[in-house]
């Protein structure tokens, strides 16, 4: 029988395929604090699923579809992860959680945590460890200069300080 002879409401089917978030296939690195966001998210998500337990509303089933998703991308993240904990790390040498304070040619001072891809803003100067920043950081020691290969040219920055967040 063909579908044009069978009536359905269109907003009952409207969004049911919602594709799975993309996990990166990279290692999962954490900060404390980033597993710590990780796991808050992952909280309000399932609280925010089960405030809508009850409605079977075409669009409350399509966000329970979108919460149930994002659900199962943070457990995943979650799950993968691995912590580093900053005391941990070697102070004088620039790795993953820590916090770099850098001057460029211009004298202009920058400070860049490195953390994971989950935690990564850099409105807030958390940079993830992929990034070309990050890479150009790591391994570096105060007074080091470092190459930051950029779309627009290349930039050199200067270490000045490296510490660890304390726990």
């Amino acid at each position: 029988m063909s579908r044009a002879f069978i009536k359905e409401n269109d907003l009952e089917h409207a969004g049911i395929d919602i594709p799975e978030k993309a996990i990166s296939a990279e290692i999962n690195y954490v900060t404390p604090n980033g597993l710590k966001i990780l796991q808050q998210e992952a909280g309000q998500l399932e609280s925010d699923r089960a405030q809508l337990i009850g409605d079977d509303s075409p669009s409350s089933k399509q966000k329970k579809l979108r919460i149930e998703r994002e659900i199962r991308y943070y457990f995943s993240r979650i799950d993968s992860a691995i912590v580093i904990y900053p005391y941990q790390q070697p102070p004088d040498t620039v790795l993953f959680s820590a916090k770099v304070d850098v001057e460029d040619t211009t004298n202009k001072i920058y400070i860049f945590e490195i953390v994971g891809e989950d935690e990564a803003d850099i409105s807030s100067g958390k940079i993830s460890y992929l990034s070309p920043l990050a890479k150009a950081l790591i391994g570096a020691k105060v007074n080091d200069e470092v190459k930051w290969e950029k779309p627009s040219g290349n930039e050199y920055l200067i270490i000045n300080k490296i510490t660890y967040p304390k726990i």
